[in-house]
């Protein structure tokens, strides 16, 4: 996989946004292991603030719970990097904001905390919008901590673009 940088991440966000301001539509993003880097790069974009209406960081689990609505027993059951989880997080970013289609990212970037189920690497994504449809994604992406992080902004933000691009509302 070739490396992705911070000229592809910025002109993906201005595709999408220019996505999301001709359906106008408004996004919300709810981060974990990417920390708002995905918020960072759709602010970069000039009148963003037309198409973007708040991210999360939801570090914690208890973060994920109080400001996303996560369920404490899908955190239990399934764990804070999941697809249950990241359903649950894309549907608090969509029912805690003004947004009309949303993203959730939570994975383990490493270099530690990784397991034989999940190993360092593995991200899930979550993607909903306001007409019901919720999409989920499982992806162990290789390199080290920025580099994982960097592929899980990335393929955050094409899942939200291929969705703006194919639904309506």
């Amino acid at each position: 996989m070739a490396m992705v940088d911070d000229a592809e991440l910025l002109t993906l966000a201005q595709v999408l946004g220019e996505a999301l301001r001709e359906k106008g539509w408004t996004l919300s993003l709810a981060e974990s292991c990417t920390g708002g880097w995905a918020a960072q790069c759709i602010t970069a974009i000039p009148g963003s603030s037309a198409w973007f209406d708040r991210g999360f960081v939801t570090y914690s689990n208890s973060a994920k719970q109080q400001m996303l609505g996560v369920g404490a027993d899908t955190l239990q059951k399934h764990g804070a990097v999941s697809e249950p989880t990241a359903q649950e997080m894309t549907l608090g970013a969509l029912a805690y904001s003004e947004a009309d289609i949303s993203a959730a990212i939570t994975g383990i970037a490493g270099p530690d905390g990784g397991s034989v189920e999940k190993p360092v690497g593995t991200v899930c994504f979550g993607w909903s919008c306001q007409n019901g449809q919720i999409l989920t994604r499982r992806e162990v992406f290789a390199g080290d901590r920025e580099s994982v992080r960097r592929q899980s902004v990335k393929a955050a933000l094409e899942g939200l673009l291929q969705l703006t691009l194919t639904s309506d509302l």
